[in-house]
């Protein structure tokens, strides 16, 4: 049990997060209890166990589908290209030469580098000779003259080592400048197609992108999501998810490879301009491997969610549901209130399986997502009226105040059930 708690500990705390949000929206709606005049107040199995969308109870990220990886190259600003041997579309192998700077400047560079070093080198020994001198002359020198071959020792010893540092970096600008030469062709990273040629250096469709030439991986899909700072420490690497179809039932799972937190995008840069708290707000990119990219087409926008098992949990083999809406005051025989044709009563049901780090349990028996339920407590009885959760009238408008006389009436506040959204779930 430890084991899973460490592996899954942050979607266990959002589930948590996801059980009190559920708590807090049927006890808020339905005020101190489920009750209120005789009518007990139910909701729905399928929004209780979040597979109903409008109660935003886990957390949804929006996402587009794009290549599993690109490669790009950004061109030196101090070399010309000579020539390029690919164009856009074109499908490269990796290894294959893409264009080739033209060394005739490096080879120039290089030669004068050269004789520098030489220069540099005959500098250095002329300045060891004329301290091997100077220490000569100081021996035979009378006590008066020590003092100053002592100065122009010391002199010519600064001298020796700035020389030497000079031949280090010149060393070092003529192993470069051999190593541009070696290197002028350029050859791809990776296997795939031409995505894109900016023979200026940047990118002509405003996206900043700068890349000389950048090559595109084919045959497989990723996901890139964004987070925002409120909610990015939901996510972390290696998290198993879920990625939805926006126009159809179709899933895929994946799981999170990367978050790019050192690349934080504003609201403003995405293009937003909502003038709220959260349009200030930074997000960040992350980015989902796929275990089939099967029927995703490349630009298309899914969202994702964590993977909680709920793809799993509400089927046939069981539902799971939050276990105080339980009754297990006998363990034997746990049951839930049931909403049947207007009427409650008691409908047993069987667990098999009971998650408390997530506080759930399976149900297999007894209990279908089209059910309705309300929280048990001490009021309900078999036979009470029902009504949907979503009818249960505001606590204001049971608790009318008659104004004094002469005064103004007060003013309607509007006091209501107030939606639990997803905690900055995009999309």
């Amino acid at each position: 049990m430890m084991e899973f708690v460490q592996k899954h500990k942050k979607w266990i705390a959002a589930a948590a997060v996801a059980v009190i949000a559920a708590t807090l929206l049927i006890y808020r709606q339905a005020g101190a209890g489920s009750t209120d005049a005789g009518t007990a107040y139910v909701e729905t199995v399928a929004n209780l166990t979040g597979q109903n969308a409008s109660l935003g109870m886990i957390n949804r990220f929006a996402g587009v589908v794009e290549p599993q990886g690109t490669w790009s190259v950004n061109k030196n600003a101090d070399a010309e290209v000579e020539e390029i041997y690919v164009s856009e579309g074109d499908e490269v192998e990796e290894g294959q030469a893409l264009f080739i700077y033209s060394t005739t400047k490096y080879e120039e560079d290089l030669q004068q580098a050269k004789i520098d070093l030489e220069r540099l080198h005959n500098e250095y020994d002329s300045t060891v000779e004329t301290i091997a001198q100077l220490e000569k002359e100081k021996k035979s020198a009378s006590s008066s003259e020590q003092a100053d071959y002592t100065v122009q020792i010391k002199e010519q010893n600064l001298t020796l080592k700035d020389k030497d540092l000079d031949i280090q970096m010149k060393e070092a600008e003529i192993e470069k400048l051999e190593s541009n030469i070696e290197n002028a062709e350029v050859k791809s990273g990776i296997s795939g197609v031409v995505k894109s040629i900016n023979e200026k250096g940047s990118s002509s469709s405003g996206s900043g992108d700068n890349s000389f030439i950048t090559v595109m991986k084919v045959g497989t899909f990723r996901v890139k999501g964004t987070v925002n700072e409120q909610n990015i420490g939901d996510i972390y690497v290696d998290a198993p998810v879920l990625v939805h179809s926006r126009v159809n039932d179709s899933v895929w799972k994946g799981k999170i490879t990367k978050i790019d937190t050192e690349n934080a995008l504003t609201n403003e840069n995405a293009g937003f301009g909502a003038a709220n708290s959260e349009s200030k707000s930074s997000k960040y990119p992350f980015y989902v491997d796929l275990e089939s990219s099967e029927g995703l087409i490349m630009g298309q926008h899914v969202y994702m969610e964590p993977d909680l098992e709920q793809g799993e949990e509400n089927t046939g083999e069981g539902i799971w549901l939050a276990a105080y809406m339980v009754d297990q005051t006998d363990p034997d025989h746990p049951f839930v209130w049931k909403d049947v044709r207007g009427r409650l009563q008691k409908q047993e049901v069987t667990i098999s399986e009971v998650r408390e780090e997530l506080g759930k349990v399976k149900i297999t028996e007894g209990l279908s997502t089209e059910d309705s339920i309300c929280i048990p407590d001490g009021t309900l009885t078999p036979g009470m009226k029902t009504a949907p959760m979503s009818e249960k009238p505001a606590e204001n408008e049971s608790m009318e105040t008659m104004p004094e006389e002469g005064s103004e009436p007060m003013p309607d506040e509007g006091v209501g059930a107030e939606p639990v959204g997803a905690a900055g779930g995009q999309g």
